[in-house]
């Protein structure tokens, strides 16, 4: 009988969010992020322009140092939350890697940044199920200053790249349920 916890239609109903404060902070060996990158490597891309790039942090301390003395350098200080501040800089201490997606513009201007934009968010999707096959938590992160301006100079982006969001991976000791709140049928239009 085939091991249904491993099919895609399986793999693909359980992937969860858990957020890193629920992490465990077992480190995930760096063997199996170079395979969840192989699986972001075959993703959807129109003209073979294969325009995902990651930034791997080994230490996501490292990481949230970085983006929370970002946040706080850029930030005016009428806005500034101490808080928040706090938040960045703790963000990944129970994660074990911080992968940030990025959507790097080739020079086939003729593919819509949209297509562009949307293959690197499957290669992105692609981490995530593999993460779930391979029983690794992961948060797609978007807070902070993930999609200000200052992060692209951080990151040495170009006027088209996006930062798609950061990916925090790890192990947790519970696992996160889910459900869909809206039922299929709402969300489809049949015709035909």
């Amino acid at each position: 009988m085939p091991d249904n916890t491993s099919s895609l239609s399986y793999i693909i109903k359980t992937r969860r969010t858990t957020k890193p404060p629920m992490m465990n902070g077992k480190k995930i060996p760096d063997e199996q992020i170079w395979q969840l990158l192989q699986l972001a490597d075959w993703a959807p891309t129109h003209a073979n322009t294969e325009p995902w790039r990651f930034v791997v942090y080994a230490d996501p301390k490292v990481f949230c140092a970085e983006h929370a003395e970002l946040y706080r350098d850029k930030t005016p200080a009428q806005d500034f939350m101490q808080f928040n501040y706090e938040k960045l800089l703790h963000m990944g201490d129970k994660a074990s890697h911080v992968i940030i997606g990025i959507m790097q513009r080739g020079p086939l201007s003729k593919i819509p940044v949209l297509e562009e934009i949307a293959a690197t968010a499957c290669a992105m999707q692609n981490i995530l199920l593999g993460a779930t096959e391979l029983g690794i938590a992961s948060y797609w992160g978007s807070g902070g200053m993930a999609y200000k301006p200052e992060m692209k100079e951080f990151l040495n982006l170009k006027g088209e790249d996006v930062v798609m969001g950061i990916l925090y991976l790890g192990y947790t000791d519970s696992q996160s349920t889910g459900e869909r709140t809206i039922p299929l049928d709402k969300k489809v239009k049949w015709i035909g």
